[in-house]
């Protein structure tokens, strides 16, 4: 799991806008690196309001081309990092689970109804490379609830926004974890990486 939260813990204002992103070109080029190097196109999971967001804006540069793309937090600005995000995020394959929408028609995505267990296990157990979530705080739950995330990569951005959506709503029991890194970066963030003990 990766997701970017405030300070004060939330991964999303009330209205579910995330525009209090720190940005941070030195975290943007390393997560570029990170999907530049992926051996495969990996596996993104998606609760429905997130999958929305993402094809919005992404599925919009769905080509070959070099250009730079717009940083989806800052519009106005754009990069070959994003880039690199766009070709990863479109190639990879998306699962979004969804009781509302009829269907997907975004390059490599399936819908699924609801989130089964033994179904994400099989997942796991296939060879490729990783499956990860971005936002998607019911999914996220969900997923906690039944021990199928194995690490959670939280970019702490320095601001407060007094009130928000959490990640973890309805996990009903402590999760203990591990810390495996903790990484400071120039313009304020924290990324801190966790692994769920066993």
């Amino acid at each position: 799991m990766f997701n970017r939260v405030t300070a004060d813990g939330f991964f999303a204002d009330r209205d579910g806008s995330i525009d209090w992103v720190v940005q941070d070109e030195a975290l943007d080029h390393e997560a570029a690196e990170a999907s530049s190097a992926s051996t495969g196109s990996g596996t993104l999971l998606f609760g429905r309001r997130t999958y929305d967001f993402f094809e919005g804006f992404w599925r919009q540069f769905d080509d070959e081309g070099s250009e730079a793309v717009p940083n989806p937090h800052r519009p106005e600005q754009s990069s070959q990092e994003q880039r690199a995000m766009a070709n990863f995020i479109n190639d990879a394959t998306k699962v979004v689970f969804s009781r509302t929408r009829d269907d997907v028609t975004w390059r490599n995505s399936r819908l699924l109804r609801d989130l089964d267990p033994h179904e994400i296990e099989a997942m796991k157990s296939e060879p490729g490379t990783d499956i990860l979530v971005f936002g998607s705080g019911s999914i996220v739950s969900q997923l906690t609830e039944h021990g199928l995330i194995d690490e959670y990569r939280l970019v702490v951005n320095p601001v407060l926004i007094g009130s928000g959506k959490s990640l973890f709503d309805d996990v009903s029991a402590s999760v203990r974890l591990d810390l495996l890194e903790a990484k400071a970066y120039p313009a304020g963030n924290v990324m801190l990486r966790y692994e769920r003990r066993s």
